[in-house]
């Protein structure tokens, strides 16, 4: 015998790069079969072939489950969180601007090493989800973060219009915010409260970046694509990705909501032109590095600046 298979028989093929469909039976032939075989069987099971990255293929259904689960341990339940803060500061005694959301805390009031190494555990805790999602994009053969734009290819592209974008955003997201909170529909922020010791201030940057970092790779790089994928449309992609940003910052009170959603509008739009999320992490965090470090700088010493 010459080891040639009958066509009519089957055998067990291994389709490493369908991983929802790794073990199946399909019948011998040439490729053509084996394709539309392997399409057959994704239609089956609720799979698209469309939703891929380099020659990975997941159902649909396990995109959305990781997309939830994804959200879940990241900046989903932190719009849980916020929404629920909320809803406490409503029900408060006094108006919203008589209460403080507090960022940037002292974790062991008096005890400075004790609090670095607290600040220290929780601005590296707060990145593993980009961490799995890092992992996950590698997995399916994308190529890890690269895939959303967040690597050192373009580095002063990203932070030339990175700047930009900031210094275009920064003022007249501070303009809101003094606005909501005089009009009753915001808290008063305080962006931090650590006590004066050497690392005050590289911990202020260092959260800024961590902040920048989660946000934009979850919720504007990975949350668009995995949308994409999911076949849902370019303005529900926007609207799901700018409502989460300003949910998650709703605990800052009305003006944080409307002033997040329309800056997660603006970022979407940029990286679906751009089609990196470099430029607005440097974006983020310049806004937050110029937030924390001001007001630690100006707190109490400007009449303009709302402090608790």
């Amino acid at each position: 015998m010459d080891g040639a298979r009958p066509r009519g028989l089957s055998r067990t093929i291994f389709v490493p790069a369908f991983e929802t469909l790794a073990v199946r039976k399909c019948p011998c032939g040439g490729i053509g079969e084996l394709e539309a075989c392997v399409r057959s069987l994704a239609s089956d099971t609720g799979s698209s072939p469309e939703g891929s990255a380099g020659g990975t293929l997941l159902s649909r259904r396990l995109l959305g489950q990781e997309t939830g689960l994804v959200l879940a341990l990241s900046l989903g339940a932190s719009a849980l969180s916020a929404l629920i803060s909320f809803l406490g500061s409503l029900t408060a005694p006094g108006p919203l601007s008589d209460q403080a959301a507090n960022l940037n805390t002292s974790r062991a009031p008096d005890r400075p090493w004790l609090d670095l190494a607290w600040q220290l555990f929780g601005i590296a805790t707060a990145l593993v989800p980009v961490l799995l999602v890092a992992h996950l994009l590698t997995r399916e053969g994308a190529g890890g973060l690269r895939a959303l734009g967040f690597d050192r290819r373009r580095p002063g592209f990203d932070l030339r219009w990175g700047a930009a974008v900031a210094a275009a955003i920064g003022g007249t997201g501070l303009l809101l915010y003094i606005g909501a909170r005089s009009a009753g529909f915001n808290l008063t922020v305080v962006p931090e409260s650590l006590p004066e010791v050497w690392w005050k201030f590289p911990v202020l940057i260092a959260s800024a970046v961590q902040n920048s970092v989660v946000e934009e790779v979850i919720v504007v790089g990975y949350l668009v694509r995995r949308l994409d994928q999911l076949r849902w449309g370019p303005w529900a992609v926007l609207a799901a990705s700018a409502g989460l940003r300003g949910t998650y910052h709703l605990y800052q009170g009305i003006g944080g909501l409307v002033g997040n959603m329309a800056m997660g509008v603006v970022f979407v739009l940029l990286y679906r032109r751009w089609g990196r999320v470099g430029p607005l992490v440097a974006a983020h965090a310049l806004i937050d590095i110029v937030a924390f470090a001001g007001y630690a700088l100006l707190a109490g010493e400007v009449s303009w600046l709302p402090t608790a």
